[in-house]
């Protein structure tokens, strides 16, 4: 499928289907501890969908200090469907949208496919740090003109 629909969570809450999205890992290894459905969340989500109503996965993008923290989760079903690169494309021009430099993402250590995880993020664009985080420049900022010596 190639037309994903985008749409903002206004008012994000932990529910059955981003359980779904986030199996086998979980959401506590991404940083959102341990919600109950209904659970209120923090940041900025936005849901992934289908032509016909079905939800494929969410983005996440939490935005600090000129930088996006990006988390992208798909629905089983839905993997290996190019969600996930649509996805992240999205949240790359939400973060262009609000002046942010880059977006940013350490996969933790623990995670079941850190490899592939990080393979995937160089995919798309993210480049690796010592540090173990992986950025993406989304805003080139303007650059100094030195006049000229005529």
């Amino acid at each position: 499928m190639s037309e994903w629909t985008w749409t903002a969570e206004p008012t994000p809450v932990w529910d059955a289907t981003k359980a779904d999205a986030f199996s086998p890992a979980g959401p506590g290894l991404h940083g959102l501890g341990s919600p109950s459905e209904g659970d209120a969340l923090g940041d900025a989500w936005w849901r992934i969908g289908t032509a016909d109503g079905e939800v494929a996965g969410f983005g996440r993008l939490d935005d600090t200090w000129g930088d996006a923290e990006v988390l992208v989760a798909v629905v089983p079903a839905f993997r290996g469907h190019g969600v996930g690169s649509w996805a992240m494309n999205r949240l790359a021009e939400e973060a262009a949208a609000r002046s942010l430099n880059y977006v940013y993402n350490v996969v933790p250590v623990n995670h079941p496919d850190r490899e592939g995880v990080q393979a995937w993020l160089s995919s798309q664009g993210f480049d690796a740090r010592d540090t173990g985080e992986l950025r993406r420049r989304v805003r080139v900022t303007d650059t100094a003109v030195t006049p000229s010596s005529s």
